[in-house]
């Protein structure tokens, strides 16, 4: 071994406590960039491959009904691949415990082998299907503890079915299981799908020898606007209620949002965490090479040149790199499968698997060695002005002058003699004290980032379900329905309030810019539903025009007075234009909102409503569950419950960010003190001789290092708020728009949570301050 290299690791044996708390920073920059790149890779190859086993549709087609015998035609349009047609409803089911409200979607099987959407059969092989037996969706199986073998009973058009479970399968469909954009989170234990004969379907639907749904697949999925235009004018008579691409498919959009989002923070977090390491490094490298100035100049005066020893000096960065890589890239191969386990929870592929990536592999390294040698280069450069003859004596100290706060008599004479010396040490050292602010600034505003989701995630939810929309219930048929249809309700349960609402499919066109979104028609003197424009002020409905939610506008790139093309899938309604009157608040979904009149005159059928919004404290799904054309009743409570699991993982999330964010605060904290002690032994041990002891100078470093937190704190505000503006920008959607509601409580606790890893920091330090030999300090500069 070369010499140079046996002092190399006598020098990581001395520092090996600052040696290892920055290869730790370097070991989670490259754990986080490992997990996320991996979790996401993992998640689109198992989603695509997912698709191409199962065939999953390219176009889903919502319609009042469709004979059987017009499907054929559909082929003859130019890009369509395969055409199938279903059933598709949903009821209620009943259950043992009759106040829990289950419902669940039947959805027809063709006779012959399925073509698009082919089921995952998780038996050996695949089930039988007749007129009294049924195939479960995985989920909601699991959830409800369902075998094959058990019965089922859905309560459909009056009349309670037996049916008995043949078999469980699982989806491309639905892979996140949602019952519609409303419904926030999953709940399959209050949703599921259950899959039935043709035959059976069609039967106790009312939909003889016809679907209401078509599935199709494509040759050219770029060309799939064109396909859908065709599709729309082919089947116009056939009553279209909505028209669905495979990237505006519910559960497709949530597992693509999902895995943008990995993809985002997989380059954002490690590259900060390897900013803040390599600024470690270069201070504690340009700190060594001071303190190893006198043992530089003997290397340079026998024989060893400048690149040989600032190559010495950079091995040390690269070796805080090579360890950091390590652990970290092992640490992110090792979580992978656990985080692939997880999302499991949540995304159904049953193919999905945790694979090994080289390239990230070499990704990582590469990332690394650019950071940490860089920061060894910049930081061993000092070794290149050291000449043998000047480092045999001291380094002259730098001049001192008075600093600009001493000149403020007023407020100079005030201040105690260790403050004295922190500020002016602080200032002697300005560089490098601005270089450590910033970095501990940064970690201040990592810790923010998850503390403000855990609070606007609630604060979402409350204001959207609480102040937004009022109801206790919320009421769909499973048809346009007389608004005769209230009275009848209201006589069935106790409503303080029932209020009539229209909601369809549309497709809302700005340009080449376009969304299929429901528009919701409601009374102008709605007591359910408030509006409030970017501006926080309360609006109320227009007569004309409409309200859109403000991640759709974001989506469509439209302004309040714009004019925007409403494409209509109602039978016998032309298409029209209408006037945006606003823009209003929609954290969750994405809706567009008229006047219950205009909307009948304008889009849809006069009389005619699609449910009912209503307050009421009966147990309204009890009272209403054998009324027919009720497809689902949704209860506030019910989603309150489900939002509090999910909680439970973000908790659980808000936690370990604010781990990795503390240990920034640590490294920056621990090693500056390492160096102030290295550096400032002297200083030290005058204090010493002049009546200090040992717990003075530990709190003179600890002002120094609480006087850098305060600094850090005020930068890492604004640091904060740009981050989170970051993050609500870059993970808003048009199905969930995140709101910047900053509270104080946010930075409080950031700040508690920077100030709780500064103090073990200083903890860890502690023992190099009462192990300093002032004796030896002394005779070292005396000598």
């Amino acid at each position: 071994m070369k010499k140079l290299d046996i002092r190399l690791i006598r020098t990581i044996r001395q520092s090996k406590g600052q040696f290892i708390s920055v290869a730790v920073i370097v070991a989670v920059a490259l754990c986080i960039y490992m997990l996320f790149n991996m979790c996401a890779v993992n998640l689109k190859n198992a989603i695509s491959n997912y698709y191409d086993l199962t065939n999953f549709n390219d176009i889903h087609v919502q319609l009042v009904k469709i004979p059987q015998g017009a499907i054929d035609a559909l082929k003859g349009i130019d890009g369509i691949k395969e055409v199938q047609g279903r059933v598709s409803i949903d009821v209620p089911l009943r259950v043992k415990n009759a106040d829990e409200k289950v419902n669940i979607r039947i959805i027809s099987l063709p006779k012959d082998e399925e073509k698009i959407n082919r089921l995952y059969w998780l038996g050996s092989h695949r089930a039988q299907i007749g007129n009294d037996n049924v195939v479960l969706l995985e989920q909601f199986a699991k959830a409800r503890n369902i075998k094959p073998g058990d019965t089922i009973s859905p309560f459909i058009n009056g009349r309670v079915h037996q049916l008995t479970v043949s078999g469980i399968a699982a989806s491309a469909e639905f892979v996140y299981l949602m019952e519609n954009e409303q419904s926030l989170l999953p709940a399959p234990e209050k949703f599921g799908v259950a899959y039935v004969s043709e035959e059976f379907a069609q039967s106790v639907s009312g939909y003889q020898g016809s679907y209401n749904e078509l599935l199709m697949t494509v040759n050219d999925p770029g060309k799939i606007d064109d396909i859908v235009d065709s599709v729309e004018k082919k089947l116009d008579k056939y009553g279209v209620k909505r028209i669905i691409k495979r990237e505006d498919q519910l559960s497709n959009q949530m597992l693509t949002q999902e895995v943008d989002g990995i993809e985002k923070m997989a380059k954002t977090i490690p590259v900060l965490f390897l900013l803040v390491a390599a600024l470690i490094i270069f201070i504690m490298l340009s700190r060594i090479v001071q303190n190893d100035r006198m043992g530089i100049g003997v290397l340079k005066a026998l024989g060893y040149g400048n690149r040989s020893i600032l190559s010495h000096y950079t091995k040390y960065a690269l070796a805080i790199g090579i360890l950091g890589s390590i652990v970290g890239i092992g640490g992110g191969i090792l979580l992978s499968g656990p985080m692939i386990q997880v999302y499991a929870l949540y995304f159904n592929i049953p193919i999905m698997k945790s694979e090994i990536y080289y390239f990230y592999m070499v990704n990582a390294f590469l990332l690394t060695a650019i950071f940490c040698m860089t920061a060894g280069i910049l930081g061993a450069r000092p070794v290149l002005r050291i000449m043998p003859a000047d480092s045999m004596r001291p380094e002259a100290p730098k001049s001192g002058k008075r600093i600009m706060l001493e000149k403020i008599d007023i407020i100079w004479r005030h201040l105690s003699f260790s403050w004295k010396m922190v500020i002016r040490n602080a200032l002697r050292t300005k560089g490098r004290f601005a270089f450590l602010v910033l970095g501990l600034a940064l970690s201040y505003a990592i810790n923010t980032v998850p503390l403000f989701e855990a609070e606007v995630f609630p604060q979402m939810f409350t204001v959207q379900y609480g102040e937004y929309q009022k109801m206790d219930y919320n009421i769909e048929f499973n048809q346009p329905l007389n608004k005769r249809v209230i009275n009848e309700i209201s006589h069935l349960i106790q409503a303080s309030k029932v209020e009539p609402k229209l909601e369809y499919p549309f497709e809302l066109k700005n340009g080449w810019r376009k969304k299929t979104v429901s528009i919701i028609g409601i009374p102008r003197n709605t007591s359910f539903y408030k509006f409030e424009d970017e501006n926080n002020r309360e609006v109320k409905l227009p007569e004309k025009g409409f309200f859109i939610g403000e991640g759709l506008a974001k989506t469509l790139k439209v302004n309040r007075g714009d004019k925007i093309t409403i494409k209509n899938f109602v039978p016998g309604k032309e298409d029209l234009e209408l006037k945006v009157s606003g823009i209003v608040k929609q954290y969750l979904g994405a809706n567009a909102y008229m006047d219950l009149e205009a909307m009948e005159e304008l889009l849809v059928d006069k009389e005619m409503i699609t449910g009912v919004s209503l307050a009421s404290q009966d147990d309204v799904k009890e009272k209403l569950k054998d009324v027919k054309n009720i497809g689902s009743i949704n209860s506030l409570n019910d989603m309150k419950n489900a939002f509090l699991e999910y909680m439970d993982m973000m908790i659980i999330s808000t936690r370990l960010y604010l781990l990795f964010g503390g240990l920034l605060g640590f490294a920056i904290i621990y090693n500056s003190t390492v160096i102030s002690i290295s550096e400032r032994s002297m200083e030290f041990a005058s204090l010493r001789v002049m009546g200090f002891d040992k717990k003075d100078v530990y709190r003179l470093v600890s002002k120094e290092n609480f006087l850098m937190t305060g600094f850090a704190l005020l930068l890492g505000v604004p640091l904060g708020i740009g981050m989170i503006k970051g993050i609500v920008n870059s993970f808003s959607t048009d199905m969930m728009t995140f709101p910047m509601m900053l509270t104080p409580k946010t930075f409080i606790y950031a700040a508690l949570s920077t100030f709780l890893f500064v103090i073990i920091a200083q903890l860890a330090a502690r023992k190099k301050i009462y192990r300093l030999n002032f004796i030896d300090a002394l005779k070292s500069r005396i000598s």
